[in-house]
Order: structure tokens, then C-alpha cells, then sequence
């Protein structure tokens, strides 16, 4: 018999996220993906996930070391890889879809791990259903109306064709510097983004992505969001050269959150937390703590 962490019973919890099974659930009209492993019980941890990802975006040496000890949660938003419907053109739509999804796998409190769209997601549910949050960690990510948040679609459009040019991932050139040890470090992450050879998810769509990008420009336009009223203890980490969510957001976003945690990984981009994912593996699980 399985269980809902994708063990046996009898068995030690799965905690290697190329190995946990594609589920789904239905809420709201829409059928979500998602995969979870680590062992079951307590207050899980979900992660969102970044513009044009799906699930198998997520670094494996961040989120098997948080499922050593925690119970881990990875999904598709509406519209988004595997799950059904149409993607939202605000960011308040998606954050909604988050917790339809969340409260439908039983849900009542989580914790949030997040990068860049995702992390902007979870800021938005955080503010309007602060008892579902315990912990929040954001990374990449940048608060509403933060200084050329709006200009992320012009950076991503232009790596996108730097990267077709010389037939390389995207992210290679939107997550890393292009030094030696930045092009070293992406080289990494893009093969383990491949270590899970079955299975695998949906590609992101062009619309999917567009409308992406059209809720992100929306929200670096709007006023700016009252961050004061977070109250969950926050973790927030960038590397201190990212072209595509400015750097100085997440300072802005530290400076707001009161009481949070902030982390700079030195010459790193947007993808900092990949490139040191060592050292940022063991930050989260400390932080994020038992369940």
C-alpha cells in the first residue's frame, strides 16, 4: 500500500523529489499537479514555483534536503504544466488558486518556500490569509511595486533570444552570471534539472508564459503592499548581482518584513540559491525547523 508521501507502509518515507510520483486533485473546476514526498504528518512545506517552470524546475539538492526531515509539497498552479485550465492575469488570482489547492489537499496551516513569480504569489496569499502561513521563505522575488519590478519581461524576452542564439537553457543566462564561475554553476543546475528521466512534466505554453509575464508587469505597476502586517517569521534570499528581480528588492523586502532574515550569496544572480544551493540547503532547513 502507498502512502500520501509516495512511501510503503512499513517503509522509510521517500525523500528523492526525481522519484516522487505525479499526483493530481480536482478543486474548483480545476485538476492540479503536484508531487510530494518526505514523511508525512505535521505542517508541510509548498513550494511555488518561478515564471515558465513547471515541477521539474526545482532544484534537487534544495528540496530532497528539506525533505529529510519535512514534508514536502511541489505543485503546478492553474494553467501551468500539468494542471488544467487557464493561467490568471494577476498575481491575487494565482495566490486564490494556491490556497483552493492547498485547502483541498486538507490543508489548514504550511509553510512557503518560494522563487521569484512564486515568491510574489506567496507575499499576496501571506496578506490575505495570514493564518494558512507559519513560516515564509522568499527567494528571488521582489515585493509589489518594488523599482523596476515592471522591467523583468524586457530582461527575460532579451535572454530568451541570447539563449536561442547560441542554443543554450534560458535560464543559463537569466539566473547566472555570465562569468566563469556563474557559466560553471549553470551548467550544474541544468543537469540536475534532468536527473528525473520519467515522468516528467508538461512544458510550460507560450500563452501560459505570456500571461505570466503580463501579471508580473501588473504587479511591479501597482502601489506598493503593506508588508508590515507579515508577521510570519520570513527567510529572504538573492544573489547580490540579479539582473531580472533587482537585487535591492530583497533588501527592500527585508528592510519591510519586520524581523526577517536576509541572506546575499556573493558574484550570484537571480539563481543564487542554486549556484550555493550547499550552503542555502542547510540555511532553509534550519530555518524552516521541525514541523
Amino acid at each position: 500500500m502507498t502512502t500520501p508521501d509516495g512511501s510503503d507502509d512499513g517503509a522509510r518515507p521517500l525523500t528523492a523529489y526525481r522519484d516522487a510520483p505525479n499526483r493530481s486533485i480536482v478543486a474548483g473546476g480545476v485538476t492540479y499537479a503536484y508531487r510530494e514526498l518526505g514523511p508525512a504528518g505535521g505542517v508541510p512545506v509548498v513550494f511555488f514555483v518561478h515564471l515558465a517552470a513547471n515541477l521539474d524546475n526545482w532544484d534537487p539538492r534544495i528540496i530532497d534536503a528539506i525533505a529529510q526531515e519535512r514534508h514536502v509539497i511541489a505543485f503546478d498552479n492553474r494553467g501551468v504544466g500539468g494542471s488544467t485550465g487557464t493561467v490568471p492575469d494577476t498575481i491575487e488570482a494565482m495566490a486564490a488558486d494556491a490556497v483552493t489547492f492547498i485547502r483541498a489537499l486538507g490543508h489548514d496551516q504550511v509553510d512557503i518556500f518560494a522563487f521569484s513569480l512564486g515568491g510574489m504569489v506567496a507575499q499576496t496569499l501571506v496578506l490575505e490569509h495570514p493564518d494558512l502561513v507559519r513560516r515564509l521563505v522568499l527567494t528571488g522575488t521582489g515585493p509589489k511595486g518594488g523599482k523596476d519590478m515592471d522591467k523583468v519581461a524586457r530582461t527575460t524576452y532579451y535572454d530568451i533570444v541570447r539563449a536561442t542564439l547560441t542554443r543554450s537553457d534560458p535560464k543559463e543566462f537569466l539566473f547566472f552570471n555570465r562569468d566563469a564561475t556563474g557559466k560553471q554553476a549553470a551548467r550544474a543546475f541544468i543537469r540536475r534539472l534532468k536527473e528525473r528521466t520519467t515522468d516528467r512534466d508538461r512544458d510550460v505554453s507560450i500563452p501560459a508564459f505570456r500571461t505570466q509575464l503580463k501579471a508580473i508587469r501588473a504587479y511591479g505597476r501597482s502601489t506598493p503592499a503593506d508588508l508590515s502586517t507579515i508577521t510570519q517569521p520570513t527567510l529572504i534570499a538573492n544573489g547580490d548581482h540579479d539582473r531580472m528581480v533587482p537585487s535591492v528588492l530583497s533588501h527592500d523586502l527585508h528592510r519591510r518584513i519586520q524581523g526577517s532574515e536576509l541572506i546575499i550569496y556573493p558574484d550570484s544572480g537571480h539563481g543564487g540559491i542554486f549556484q550555493f544551493h550547499q550552503e542555502f540547503a542547510a540555511a532553509a532547513v534550519n530555518f524552516l525547523g521541525p514541523a
